[in-house]
């Protein structure tokens, strides 16, 4: 049934494996281009476009209204600022004057920024999905009725025929004809598409009760036999990081006692630190390795990936204390900190992965360059450190006028920075100055409250394992700017940009920043952070949850969402339903409130046959079955003499994912607001479980594990 259309039009259209593969349109000049109506958006995705021929509108009403008026079908085109593949069909497609002609003339053009509408993004991508039986990536090409259901899509399409995939002018071709033809069977399979949409994913398949404890073993045993034993991670390539996935194996890990989980968690985590994927002189992470063995990435870097990998390397480097991991954390918080934090305090979305038109451009280096820079000796210790070569390792096959003989940097011989750590460390402090005066990759401007939230929690928790008050400082700083420039008291903008506030209400903004502030809370203590968490979390339940079923939506009710999605699958980030399950349960030991307990029992509840018969598709949630099912830990500070500090930097370095700490003030449950100091010193009343140990007043008594 989903798959008829694509039959009937006899089209094949290959998606690309990847995570980004994976007005008056003459008004206005910009040297002899014209400005078209994308000029004016804040996103810097759209004004990406606004020099195409293209006759581009905005997602909203003046698109939709065109549409119906003219009754033309709807091109979707949907990317974002850094993704490789959408650069490619831009200068393919996009600026083609013959392709710009047939979408002007019988389509209603309409470009997307994803992270903008991350609701929306879901809607068409899953439908896809539905559609082509592929994974799907982006750029995201849908096409829809003027009532907005889709009916044909693809990712990148080249701009003719070429290599087993059709061409982008193909397709439109064929695709306005058969709507001239064939209009009424079309709408027919757009209303079942939809229908199939709302049926498998907008409704809860709970289970009879909470999933039981058993799934955590068995989503363990699962994600180490899919494991690459040789190289970590997941796949033989592409190769993502799968955050998710590794932040449930150190809690699977914890309950379980089993070495294999940790030891395959430092396998991963070592792979990734001396691989192309991270960066090697300037820190953080880019977005996914398009081979097997972590070297050559595509290049952007995504704030969500920077604070996912913070928190998980933070946590290895807390488990074993190995140097490694503290270099990589300080590495990205160096990255976030001095490249992606505004001057108001905001983290950015991303760094794109090309400099001057050439992908990698700002990160590779030739030997070429390498022997005018380095002494002999130096340029020997980098050649056998990096394994560089004359032909280099990356070649951008997807550029017609690809730059040669480019190295990524990753170690492959880790013993020379033992051997010869002063001469490496002299070249890798030249080479990284010479890259610092390169033009430099452009930067995604805008501040979204959702990768803000994951960003503040991590560098909050990194700054209190190791004892680095910039890191909080930090933190504090974004933590600010979101609650004064993008919360009202009321609702919470998704989007600031320059100080333009967007006006769509996206779950993951509202649970990850209540995320953020639940862990700021438990960090410093303050009352204020409870209680934004607490107004966050009352918000959010009105907003996006579903009384008759369970769970979370990903959107609220809007007259331009066809189907409320809720999320089955923590990919890149966490579904907003896994993130909530979590943050109701901790918000109800921390308040004693039956209801927020009721929201996260029901929340599990509502994924339990997904998590039953798929349970590595939501690891993230499985974090919240596995504070469900535990002895929980609960830790009260109590201020006096001598402060608390000492015993949160005790808690700070240990792995304890299911303590819980919180203070005796504020809108904690009534026990805890009953706690008192004794002898008028800081104390400290620590629980697990129905069992509790005596309170104490020296940090060295308190006995955690």
């Amino acid at each position: 049934m989903i798959r008829w259309l694509i039959i009937a039009l006899n089209l094949s259209v290959a998606g690309l494996f990847a995570d980004e593969l994976a007005g008056n349109t003459g008004a206005m000049q910009e040297g002899e281009k014209k400005l078209n109506r994308l000029a004016g958006e804040a996103s810097p995705y759209l004004r990406q476009h606004a020099t195409n021929p293209v006759d581009w509108y905005p997602w909203g009403e003046a698109a939709f209204q065109k549409a119906q008026r003219e009754n033309k079908p709807i091109l979707l085109s949907i990317g974002y600022s850094t993704c490789h593949w959408c650069h490619v069909m831009e200068r393919e497609s996009f600026e083609n004057e013959e392709i710009a002609k047939l979408l002007n003339a019988h389509f209603v053009a309409i470009k997307l920024d994803r992270e903008e509408r991350p609701d929306v993004d879901k809607i068409y991508m899953t439908a896809y999905q539905a559609m082509m039986g592929e994974n799907g990536g982006w750029p995201l090409n849908i096409f829809l009725t003027p009532g907005l259901k889709p009916f044909y899509g693809g990712t990148y399409f080249p701009p003719t025929s070429r290599a087993g995939r059709v061409g982008f002018q193909e397709v439109l071709i064929q695709l306005k004809d058969a709507w001239a033809a064939k209009q009424q069977e079309i709408e027919g399979s757009a209303d079942k598409i939809r229908q199939h949409l709302s049926e498998a994913y907008g409704k809860a398949h709970p289970s009879d009760g909470v999933p039981p404890v058993d799934i955590l073993m068995m989503a363990g045993v699962k994600l180490l036999q899919h494991g690459d034993k040789r190289q970590g991670g997941w796949g033989a390539g592409p190769k993502f990081p799968q955050p998710s996935h590794l932040l449930f194996l150190l809690r699977e890990w914890r309950r379980s006692g089993n070495p294999d989980i940790l030891e395959f968690a430092k396998l991963t985590a070592d792979r990734m630190a001396a691989g192309g994927i991270h960066d090697q002189l300037g820190g953080g992470f880019h977005r996914y390795a398009v081979d097997g063995k972590w070297l050559v990435p595509h290049f952007e870097k995504m704030l969500y990936d920077q604070a996912q990998l913070m928190d998980f390397y933070t946590e290895m480097w807390v488990i074993t204390k190995d140097p490694t991991y503290a270099q990589v954390v300080k590495g990205i918080a160096e990255f976030v900190i001095g490249e992606m934090q505004a001057e108001q305090g905001g983290f950015y979305c991303a760094e794109d992965a090309q400099s001057e038109g050439k992908e990698g451009k700002y990160w590779c280096w030739t030997m070429a360059e390498l022997r005018e820079l380095l002494s002999e000796d130096e340029l020997n210790v980098v050649t056998s450190y990096y394994g560089l070569t004359d032909e280099g390792n990356f070649y951008d096959h997807s550029d017609p006028e690809a730059l040669e003989n480019q190295n990524v940097l990753s170690v492959v011989n880790p013993d020379v920075a033992k051997k010869s750590p002063d001469l490496l460390q002299q070249a890798q402090v030249k080479m990284l100055a010479v890259r610092q005066k390169r033009v430099e990759p452009s930067t995604d401007d805008k501040v979204l409250a959702s990768w803000n939230g994951m960003m503040i929690g991590a560098l909050a928790r990194a700054g209190a394992a190791f004892h680095e008050e910039s890191y909080i400082k930090a933190s504090e700083r974004a933590y600010d700017f979101v609650k004064k420039e993008m919360w009202n008291g009321k609702r919470l903008a998704h989007r600031w940009h320059g100080g333009d506030l967007d006006e769509s209400a996206q779950a993951e903004s509202y649970l990850l920043m209540l995320q953020a502030a639940r862990r700021m809370y438990e960090i410093r203590l303050n009352p204020d952070d409870l209680e934004w968490a607490i107004q966050l979390a009352e918000v959010a339940e009105s907003l996006f949850y579903d009384r008759e079923h369970g769970g979370f939506f990903e959107s609220a009710e809007a007259a331009d969402v066809i189907v409320r999605m809720k999320g089955d699958y923590d990919g890149a980030m966490p579904t907003a339903g896994s993130v909530a399950a979590l943050e109701y349960l901790k918000l109800a030991e921390i308040t004693g409130r039956e209801d927020f307990q009721q929201l996260g029992q029901k929340t599990l509840q509502a994924q339990g046959r997904v998590l039953e018969e798929a349970p590595t598709s939501l690891t993230f949630m499985l974090a919240a079955l596995d504070f469900y099912h535990s002895k929980h830990q609960r830790l009260v500070l109590v201020d006096g003499e001598g402060g608390k500090e000492a015993f949160l930097q005790q808690v700070s370095g240990k792995y304890l994912p299911n303590l819980t700490v919180m203070s005796n003030e504020g809108k904690v449950a009534e026990f805890e607001r009953g706690l008192r100091a004794k002898e008028g010193k800081a104390t400290a009343y620590f629980c697990e479980g129905e069992a509790c140990q005596p309170p104490v007043t020296e940090a060295a008594a308190l006995k955690l594990k």
